[in-house]
Protein backbone atom coordinates (compact mmCIF):
# COMPACT_ATOMS: atom_id res chain seq x y z
CA UNK A 1 0.00 0.00 0.00
CA UNK A 2 1.18 3.57 -0.43
CA UNK A 3 1.79 5.60 2.33
CA UNK A 4 1.91 8.97 0.63
CA UNK A 5 0.07 10.67 -2.50
CA UNK A 6 1.02 13.69 -4.44
CA UNK A 7 -2.10 15.59 -6.21
CA UNK A 8 -0.77 18.48 -8.91
CA UNK A 9 -2.86 20.42 -10.12
CA UNK A 10 -2.06 20.89 -14.39
CA UNK A 11 -1.61 24.52 -15.25
CA UNK A 12 0.95 26.48 -14.32
CA UNK A 13 2.45 23.30 -12.37
CA UNK A 14 2.94 20.82 -14.96
CA UNK A 15 2.83 22.58 -18.23
CA UNK A 16 2.13 25.79 -19.13
CA UNK A 17 -1.10 25.95 -20.67
CA UNK A 18 -2.10 28.65 -18.55
CA UNK A 19 -0.84 31.00 -21.53
CA UNK A 20 -3.35 28.97 -23.79
CA UNK A 21 -5.97 29.56 -21.75
CA UNK A 22 -5.30 33.22 -21.19
CA UNK A 23 -5.43 33.43 -25.37
CA UNK A 24 -8.70 32.02 -25.38
CA UNK A 25 -10.10 34.33 -22.17
CA UNK A 26 -8.83 37.52 -23.87
CA UNK A 27 -9.96 36.41 -27.78
CA UNK A 28 -13.38 35.97 -25.97
CA UNK A 29 -13.59 38.98 -23.85
CA UNK A 30 -12.42 41.21 -26.86
CA UNK A 31 -15.45 40.08 -28.90
CA UNK A 32 -17.77 40.77 -25.82
CA UNK A 33 -15.73 44.19 -25.50
CA UNK A 34 -15.07 43.49 -21.92
CA UNK A 35 -11.55 44.83 -20.90
CA UNK A 36 -9.55 41.93 -19.91
CA UNK A 37 -5.34 42.07 -19.30
CA UNK A 38 -2.79 39.74 -17.46
CA UNK A 39 -4.00 40.96 -14.28
CA UNK A 40 -7.39 40.36 -14.29
CA UNK A 41 -6.48 36.43 -15.83
CA UNK A 42 -4.87 35.80 -12.51
CA UNK A 43 -8.56 35.69 -10.85
CA UNK A 44 -9.59 32.77 -13.16
CA UNK A 45 -6.86 30.17 -11.82
CA UNK A 46 -7.99 27.17 -10.70
CA UNK A 47 -11.21 28.09 -11.25
CA UNK A 48 -13.81 26.56 -13.68
CA UNK A 49 -14.88 27.57 -17.19
CA UNK A 50 -18.26 29.20 -16.50
CA UNK A 51 -16.95 30.24 -13.47
CA UNK A 52 -14.51 31.92 -15.77
CA UNK A 53 -16.82 33.25 -17.66
CA UNK A 54 -19.04 35.16 -14.60
CA UNK A 55 -15.62 36.77 -13.79
CA UNK A 56 -15.55 38.33 -16.82
CA UNK A 57 -18.81 38.99 -16.90
CA UNK A 58 -18.89 40.89 -13.70
CA UNK A 59 -15.75 42.44 -15.02
CA UNK A 60 -17.95 43.98 -17.99
CA UNK A 61 -20.93 44.49 -15.36
CA UNK A 62 -22.81 42.48 -18.22
CA UNK A 63 -25.70 39.94 -18.20
CA UNK A 64 -26.26 36.49 -20.31
CA UNK A 65 -28.67 33.85 -20.25
CA UNK A 66 -27.75 30.14 -19.18
CA UNK A 67 -27.78 29.11 -23.13
CA UNK A 68 -25.05 32.50 -23.94
CA UNK A 69 -22.75 31.40 -21.28
CA UNK A 70 -22.45 27.85 -22.56
CA UNK A 71 -22.43 28.74 -26.17
CA UNK A 72 -19.39 31.51 -24.87
CA UNK A 73 -17.94 28.57 -22.96
CA UNK A 74 -17.70 26.53 -26.30
CA UNK A 75 -16.18 28.67 -28.34
CA UNK A 76 -13.49 29.76 -25.65
CA UNK A 77 -12.61 26.16 -24.80
CA UNK A 78 -12.79 25.32 -29.40
CA UNK A 79 -10.17 28.07 -29.37
CA UNK A 80 -8.29 26.69 -26.41
CA UNK A 81 -8.41 23.11 -27.84
CA UNK A 82 -6.87 24.43 -31.13
CA UNK A 83 -3.62 25.74 -29.22
CA UNK A 84 -3.04 22.48 -26.98
CA UNK A 85 -3.26 20.48 -30.14
CA UNK A 86 0.03 21.70 -30.83
CA UNK A 87 1.47 21.22 -27.30
CA UNK A 88 4.82 19.22 -27.68
CA UNK A 89 6.78 17.49 -24.83
CA UNK A 90 9.42 20.05 -24.60
CA UNK A 91 6.45 22.18 -22.67
CA UNK A 92 6.62 20.60 -19.92
CA UNK A 93 8.01 22.52 -16.69
CA UNK A 94 11.97 22.07 -15.73
CA UNK A 95 12.31 19.48 -13.68
CA UNK A 96 8.55 17.84 -13.66
CA UNK A 97 8.99 14.66 -15.66
CA UNK A 98 11.85 14.04 -13.23
CA UNK A 99 10.48 14.42 -10.11
CA UNK A 100 7.05 12.39 -10.97
CA UNK A 101 9.46 9.53 -12.16
CA UNK A 102 11.11 9.61 -8.97
CA UNK A 103 7.80 10.30 -7.28
CA UNK A 104 6.55 6.85 -8.54
CA UNK A 105 10.12 5.10 -8.16
CA UNK A 106 9.67 5.88 -3.90
CA UNK A 107 6.31 4.28 -4.05
CA UNK A 108 4.18 7.74 -4.01
CA UNK A 109 0.75 7.71 -5.61
CA UNK A 110 0.06 10.10 -8.10
CA UNK A 111 -2.84 11.91 -9.23
CA UNK A 112 -3.77 14.92 -11.27
CA UNK A 113 -6.57 17.64 -9.73
CA UNK A 114 -7.34 19.85 -12.19
CA UNK A 115 -10.45 21.75 -13.53
CA UNK A 116 -10.09 21.46 -16.84
CA UNK A 117 -11.88 19.15 -18.79
CA UNK A 118 -8.62 18.88 -21.53
CA UNK A 119 -6.56 17.42 -18.91
CA UNK A 120 -6.31 13.87 -20.34
CA UNK A 121 -5.48 15.06 -23.99
CA UNK A 122 -2.80 17.44 -22.26
CA UNK A 123 -1.19 14.91 -20.71
CA UNK A 124 -1.09 13.18 -23.87
CA UNK A 125 0.27 15.68 -25.56
CA UNK A 126 3.33 15.80 -22.98
CA UNK A 127 3.40 11.51 -22.78
CA UNK A 128 3.34 11.73 -19.00
CA UNK A 129 -0.17 9.81 -18.91
CA UNK A 130 1.59 6.67 -17.60
CA UNK A 131 3.16 8.21 -14.97
CA UNK A 132 -0.29 9.26 -13.47
CA UNK A 133 -2.30 6.60 -11.03
CA UNK A 134 -5.48 8.44 -11.23
CA UNK A 135 -7.10 11.58 -13.32
CA UNK A 136 -9.83 14.05 -11.96
CA UNK A 137 -10.55 16.22 -14.00
CA UNK A 138 -13.81 18.55 -14.80
CA UNK A 139 -15.30 15.67 -16.16
CA UNK A 140 -15.41 13.92 -12.88
CA UNK A 141 -16.29 16.82 -10.33
CA UNK A 142 -19.04 19.98 -10.12
CA UNK A 143 -17.85 21.93 -7.63
CA UNK A 144 -14.42 24.18 -8.88
CA UNK A 145 -11.95 25.35 -6.22
CA UNK A 146 -11.33 26.16 -3.38
CA UNK A 147 -13.91 23.87 -2.67
CA UNK A 148 -11.57 20.50 -2.26
CA UNK A 149 -13.72 18.09 -4.49
CA UNK A 150 -11.63 17.47 -7.01
CA UNK A 151 -8.53 16.92 -4.34
CA UNK A 152 -10.62 15.04 -2.16
CA UNK A 153 -11.58 12.73 -5.54
CA UNK A 154 -8.21 12.25 -6.04
CA UNK A 155 -7.27 10.87 -2.23
CA UNK A 156 -9.84 8.72 -2.83
CA UNK A 157 -8.79 7.32 -6.20
CA UNK A 158 -5.51 6.42 -4.47
CA UNK A 159 -6.90 5.16 -1.74
CA UNK A 160 -5.23 7.44 1.23
CA UNK A 161 -6.43 9.53 3.74
CA UNK A 162 -6.38 13.65 2.95
CA UNK A 163 -3.72 13.70 6.04
CA UNK A 164 -1.24 11.63 3.89
CA UNK A 165 -1.51 13.33 0.79
CA UNK A 166 0.31 16.65 -0.59
CA UNK A 167 -1.04 19.09 -3.30
CA UNK A 168 0.74 21.36 -5.37
CA UNK A 169 -0.58 24.44 -6.31
CA UNK A 170 0.22 27.45 -8.23
CA UNK A 171 -3.08 29.28 -7.38
CA UNK A 172 -4.36 30.48 -4.16
CA UNK A 173 -7.86 28.91 -4.82
CA UNK A 174 -6.05 25.33 -5.40
CA UNK A 175 -3.62 25.85 -2.02
CA UNK A 176 -7.16 27.23 0.13
CA UNK A 177 -8.83 23.97 -1.33
CA UNK A 178 -6.04 21.63 -0.27
CA UNK A 179 -6.07 22.56 3.54
CA UNK A 180 -10.11 22.75 3.05
CA UNK A 181 -9.81 19.00 2.21
CA UNK A 182 -7.25 18.45 5.00
CA UNK A 183 -4.00 17.62 2.68
CA UNK A 184 -0.59 19.91 2.53
CA UNK A 185 0.11 22.11 0.60
CA UNK A 186 2.82 22.80 -1.66
CA UNK A 187 2.82 26.25 -3.66
CA UNK A 188 4.74 26.42 -6.97
CA UNK A 189 5.59 29.92 -7.74
CA UNK A 190 5.41 33.29 -5.99
CA UNK A 191 5.51 33.23 -2.65
CA UNK A 192 3.47 36.46 -2.21
CA UNK A 193 0.45 35.00 -4.18
CA UNK A 194 0.94 31.44 -2.67
CA UNK A 195 1.80 32.51 1.03
CA UNK A 196 -1.21 30.50 2.54
CA UNK A 197 1.05 26.89 1.20
CA UNK A 198 3.06 24.97 3.66
CA UNK A 199 5.57 25.42 1.79
CA UNK A 200 6.54 27.28 -1.41
CA UNK A 201 8.79 26.01 -4.12
CA UNK A 202 10.13 28.16 -7.35
CA UNK A 203 9.50 24.79 -9.67
CA UNK A 204 10.84 21.31 -9.69
CA UNK A 205 14.29 21.90 -11.31
CA UNK A 206 16.80 20.17 -9.11
CA UNK A 207 14.00 19.18 -6.11
CA UNK A 208 13.37 15.96 -4.82
CA UNK A 209 10.81 13.92 -3.25
CA UNK A 210 12.43 13.32 0.02
CA UNK A 211 13.04 16.61 0.05
CA UNK A 212 9.40 18.26 -0.10
CA UNK A 213 8.87 15.23 1.93
CA UNK A 214 11.26 16.79 4.89
CA UNK A 215 10.09 20.33 4.79
CA UNK A 216 6.50 18.97 5.03
CA UNK A 217 7.35 17.30 8.21
CA UNK A 218 6.17 13.77 6.94
CA UNK A 219 9.87 12.32 6.98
Amino acid sequence: MKKYGFLFDLDGVLVDTAKYHYLAWKRLADELNIPFDEKDNERLKGVSRMASLEIILELGHREMSPTEKETCCTRKNQWYVEYISRLKKEELLPGVEEFLRSARKAGVGIALGSASKNSPLILERLGITPLFDAIVDGTRVHRAKPDPEVFLTGASDLKLPPDHCVVFEDAAAGIEAAHRGGMHAVGIGDPEILAAADIVLPGFAGITVQQVLTKLGLE
